[in-house]
C-alpha cells in the first residue's frame, strides 16, 4: 500500500450556481423584483459582515454560458455554517426566481508534499492564511473539479510518495510562476462531492486562465494522471453590474 499523503483542512467550502428563471422575472410586477433584489442585497450584506470579522468570505460572480447565470462560492468555519447559509438564501425572495445548476461542497485544503519536516505548519501565519483565504475581488473567476486517475499504469495512488511529490513540486512551480496575476484557491472534496478537488481560479485578465491551465496540461501531474470536469467562467458582480444584469 502507497503511503496516503497527510492535508491540512481549513474553512468549509459551497460553489452554489444558479440559473435565473428570467421568464418569471420579466413577468413579474416591479414591486416584487424590487423586493427581490433588496432581499439579495441583504443577504450579500450579511456575507460582507461575516468577511469583516473574518468568520468567512463570500465571492459573487456571473457566469457566461448557458451551465449557470450566477455563483456564490462560501467559505466558513463549519459545515453547519454553510448549510445555514444555504437556506438562508433559499428563504429569500430573490431565490424564487433561480434554478439550483450545480453546486459543490469540499473544504479548503493543503497537502504536506512540500512541508518542511520537523515543523509545525499551523504555526505558520502564511499556511493559516492560505487555509482560511479572504476571496479576491478580481474581475473574473473560473472553477473546474478534477480527480487524479486511477486507471491501469496511470494510478496516482499506486506511486510511492517520493515519485508523487517530485511530480507535485514540478506542477507548483508552474502556478508559482503565475503569482501575482492569478489566485487559485484548492478545496478537498473526498467524501464529499463527485470529484476529489475544486480548483478555484481568480484573475483580472481571463486569458491568464486559459494559459496557465494550458501549461499545466504538459506538466505531468496532469498529463497522465489529471481527469478535469466542466469550466464555470465568469465575471465580478458588484452593485451596479447586478442593477444592469436585472433590470427589464
Amino acid at each position: 500500500m502507497s503511503e496516503a499523503v497527510q492535508t491540512l483542512e481549513g474553512w468549509y467550502a459551497l460553489h452554489d450556481f444558479r440559473s435565473i428563471d428570467w421568464q418569471s422575472w420579466k413577468a413579474s410586477p416591479l414591486e416584487l423584483r424590487r423586493q427581490a433584489l433588496e432581499e439579495l442585497q441583504q443577504f450579500l450584506d450579511q456575507c460582507a459582515q461575516a468577511e469583516a470579522a473574518k468568520t468567512g468570505s463570500t465571492a459573487f460572480y456571473s457566469i457566461v454560458g448557458q451551465k449557470a447565470d450566477i455563483v456564490f462560492m462560501h467559505l466558513r468555519e463549519t459545515l453547519d455554517d454553510i448549510n445555514d447559509l444555504e437556506t438562508a438564501f433559499q428563504k429569500t425572495a430573490f431565490a424564487d426566481f433561480t434554478i439550483p445548476s450545480y453546486s459543490y461542497v469540499s473544504v479548503v485544503e493543503l497537502s504536506s508534499y512540500m512541508a518542511k519536516p520537523g515543523t509545525n505548519p499551523m504555526e505558520d501565519p502564511e499556511i493559516v492564511a492560505r487555509l482560511k483565504p479572504q476571496l479576491p475581488k478580481s474581475k473574473h473567476i473560473c472553477f473546474y473539479p478534477m480527480d487524479k486517475k486511477r486507471d491501469g499504469q496511470d494510478n496516482w495512488y499506486m506511486e510511492p510518495m517520493e515519485r508523487r511529490r517530485e511530480m507535485m513540486r514540478s506542477h507548483g512551480l508552474i502556478g508559482r510562476s503565475y503569482a501575482g496575476r492569478v489566485k487559485q484557491i484548492i478545496t478537498g472534496s473526498v467524501g464529499f462531492d463527485d470529484w476529489e478537488w475544486g480548483v478555484t481560479l481568480f484573475g483580472d485578465d481571463p486569458l491568464v486562465f486559459k494559459k496557465l491551465v494550458y501549461e499545466m496540461r504538459f506538466d505531468e501531474a496532469s498529463a497522465r494522471y489529471g481527469d478535469f470536469g466542466g469550466f464555470y467562467v465568469g465575471n465580478l458582480l458588484d452593485k451596479a453590474k447586478l442593477d444592469r444584469m436585472f433590470t427589464v
